[in-house]
């Protein structure tokens, strides 16, 4: 059998050499769907490895996601136990030291309920009806002679005592003023150990306001 000598081109289907590449009346090239399957082939290969790939680092990443998803769950759990834990020895403490302290202020409020409140008060009638000075009150608590209460009253009676010492000084100006007294002999009067006992500020304040 004689091999076939011609062929028909697929493009522009005219007859043209068998052995012909190119086709002599339209110019399109001949064949080659050999070359173009395997360059499919590679590609799909190429395609394929790429998506396995991705799905491997999605199956880690979502793997080492879950990991470390659990692991911040059990820090979580470990850290509200522990916190929930010293809460709870605070609340305990605390419960345990509250009747302690009341217990305290109580004791601490029967030692002055007597006779370191009697003392502040009589201090406070002092200071408001007399307006004496803090030195006036403590004597007048301590004497013999007046209130007798004992030193450790009186102290906290004048410790505890809301007084202003310059206004009182003041006052006491005043009505030695209504007695037609000079300011000399009034600041002598005030800051005298027989007299009000007032510091010299205190008399100096006095005498600079008792005018106003």
């Amino acid at each position: 059998m004689k091999e076939k000598k011609t062929k028909v081109c697929k493009y522009c289907k005219s007859e043209i050499d068998a052995k012909a590449k190119i086709c002599p009346n339209c110019r399109k090239k001949q064949g080659g769907k050999l070359k173009w399957i395997i360059i499919a082939i590679v590609v799909i290969a190429i395609l394929g490895a790429l998506f396995g790939g991705g799905d491997d680092d999605s199956s880690s990443s979502s793997s080492n996601s879950t990991k470390t998803t659990t692991q911040a769950s059990t820090q979580t759990s470990k850290s509200t136990k522990k916190a929930t834990t010293q809460a709870s020895e605070s609340t305990k403490k605390a419960t345990t030291q509250a009747p302690k302290a009341t217990t305290e202020a109580a004791t601490t409020e029967e030692k002055v309920s007597a006779e370191y409140l009697a003392a502040l008060g009589k201090a406070e009638s002092y200071s408001e009806s007399m307006h004496m000075s803090k030195q006036g009150i403590y004597d007048q608590l301590t004497s013999e002679y007046g209130e007798q209460f004992d030193e450790d009253a009186a102290k906290y009676a004048i410790d505890h005592l809301d007084a202003d010492w310059n206004e009182n000084a003041l006052a006491k100006a005043k009505e030695y003023r209504k007695m037609d007294m000079s300011s000399d002999a009034i600041h002598d009067q005030l800051t005298s150990d027989y007299g009000e006992k007032f510091t010299q500020e205190e008399a100096d304040y006095a005498i600079q306001h008792l005018d106003d």
